[in-house]
């Protein structure tokens, strides 16, 4: 037991480490990935890769599946049945590589009809390279996701989380030679293909040596593949849904507008992808924990206990990113993004509220999600977010000719207070049984401590200014100050206080053991 604490605890420091290194890459690397790529090349790589990853669809939601059904094997110990199972998702997912592959291979071969009218016949050659790359890294990351999962379900957050941190690490040390060489976007996708097959096989190496697990392909059991496909419809759902939301804002962009436009609305929806994935590092180690609760006793006590938690750490955390980044994002995007952008940083500032003020409800809430998935009880979210998703579109389709990538930020904006906000929220009351009164009520005793953070950084941004860089790393600093001194006097519980001592406590005692 002791080990698996130290695993979550460990897994969620790495996955903060990864999100402090990326948000350090995104400063230092972007801004000079962006000025060798081009406005134009920036946008047609982002078009490109919004249009792939739909591809990504093709594996159903059965990555989702496989905690679900290792745990009811796992509280069994049924290790002939686990077996199976790993037989089943790589035979399973390897079909689905090969789909995936003819299935890219038929959009490359149409890439011509699918991005003429907003781009010019040079960038439709390049999306065509891309799109040939994009198809079989893509195709490589399904197999890779079942030993993924694997990991997961024996709770190895270290070393999963080292993988994921080196992947961070060495993508920018790999990739800006070849920009520099004059490859351009092509170097971004052969990077990146190159890291999914060196974790992969770093992956599969861990899983067969060191956790020992099996495969066993015969007696392939349909009776079961049957009742994971029933579960795994409505998680595609919610996948095919959540990837329209996050996408077709872009796809809009590109054939109404032009590549420009969907560089800009790029900038504005990089950062809100950065804000996500602040997020789910913390509840992603949660997962098997979640499904163990379930398929032991199924206490919604427990799980809304740990939901609420779970929740208070999350909005801590994103509190912090968002509220700074109301004060100070407007000027860091000017600076960040280069003189090619300095007519339209505004707008991918706005583009970026527009999408990570409501999506920060999901977010604290995303333990949800998972509580779901281990309860079967997902299919109702996937029902509300096809019929959103379509309201989304429809939204940003008619904003868009007037408003470009604001109006369709809006859309997605829209769909996610409605979805969410209202709709999940009764959702996760009435029938997941979750005591939504003390989440919100845990959530809101943090009020009183944005008072004095919300009150310095107002006075920062509109009557001091943020106009060098100077003053943002300054002010900057002094807002971080205030904001962890306010958290702490006002509105941190003792657990978090301690949460938070914890890795400085550790630290100090080892250096005293090592004096003595």
């Amino acid at each position: 037991m002791k080990s698996k604490i130290n695993q979550l605890k460990a897994g969620v420091i790495l996955s903060y480490a990864t999100m402090a290194v990326q948000s350090l890459i995104a400063i230092a690397y972007t801004p000079v990935m962006l000025r060798l790529l081009g406005k134009s090349e920036y946008g047609v790589y982002n078009l490109v890769y919004s249009v792939v990853s739909y591809l990504g669809l093709l594996s159903f939601g059965f990555g989702s599946a496989y905690m679900r059904f290792y745990s009811r094997y796992q509280t069994k110990h049924d290790e002939d049945n686990i077996a199976r199972l790993n037989g089943m998702f790589i035979s399973i997912f390897s079909v689905i590589a090969l789909i995936a592959l003819a299935a890219g291979a038929i959009l490359t071969m149409n890439s011509e009809a699918l991005f003429s009218g907003g781009l010019t016949e040079h960038e439709i050659h390049t999306a065509k390279i891309l799109m040939e790359l994009m198809v079989f890294n893509i195709a490589v990351s399904f197999p890779a996701s079942v030993f993924d999962s694997i990991v997961t379900a024996h709770e190895q957050y270290i070393f999963q989380r080292i993988i994921n941190l080196l992947r961070t690490v060495l993508n920018p040390f790999l990739t800006l030679p070849l920009l520099l060489m004059g490859y351009k976007s092509i170097s971004l996708v052969v990077v990146t293909t190159f890291l999914t097959l060196a974790s992969f096989a770093v992956n599969a190496w861990f899983c067969f040596i060191k956790i020992k697990t099996r495969f066993i392909f015969n007696n392939f059991n349909f009776i079961l593949l049957k009742e994971i496909w029933l579960f795994s419809f409505y998680i595609f759902l919610n996948m095919l849904t959540d990837q329209a939301n996050w996408s077709v804002d872009k796809i809009i962009l590109g054939k109404m507008k032009g590549s420009s436009d969907v560089a800009v609305y790029s900038i504005g929806a990089q950062f809100n992808t950065l804000y996500l994935s602040f997020s789910t590092a913390i509840s992603s180690v949660f997962i098997p924990k979640v499904n163990r609760i379930v398929a032991e006793n199924d206490d919604n006590n427990t799980l809304t206990d740990l939901f609420a938690r779970v929740g208070r750490v999350q909005f801590l955390v994103l509190s912090f990113i968002l509220t700074g980044f109301i004060f100070f994002g407007e000027y860091f995007i000017k600076v960040w993004a280069g003189k090619e952008y300095a007519t339209s940083y505004i707008t991918a500032y706005h583009v970026a509220l527009w999408l990570m003020i409501p999506v920060t409800v999901p977010l604290i809430q995303n333990l949800g999600l998972e509580i779901q998935k281990a309860k079967n009880m997902h299919k109702f979210r996937s029902v509300i977010y096809a019929l959103i998703t379509v309201a989304n579109v429809i939204i940003s389709v008619l904003l868009c000719p007037s408003f470009g990538a604001i109006g369709c930020a809006i859309g997605t904006a829209i769909a996610l207070i409605v979805g969410n906000g209202f709709i999940m929220n009764w959702y996760y009351y009435k029938r997941v049984k979750l005591n939504l009164y003390h989440f919100w009520k845990q959530i809101l005793e943090f009020a009183p401590a944005f008072i004095l953070p919300c009150a310095v950084g107002g006075v920062m941004k509109y009557l001091l200014g943020i106009d060098s860089v100077l003053k943002f790393v300054g002010l900057g600093l002094i807002y971080a100050l205030v904001f962890a001194f306010s958290m702490w006097s006002f509105g941190m519980n003792n657990s978090e206080k301690q949460l938070f001592k914890a890795p400085f406590i550790k630290i100090r005692s080892y250096f005293v053991k090592k004096e003595m």
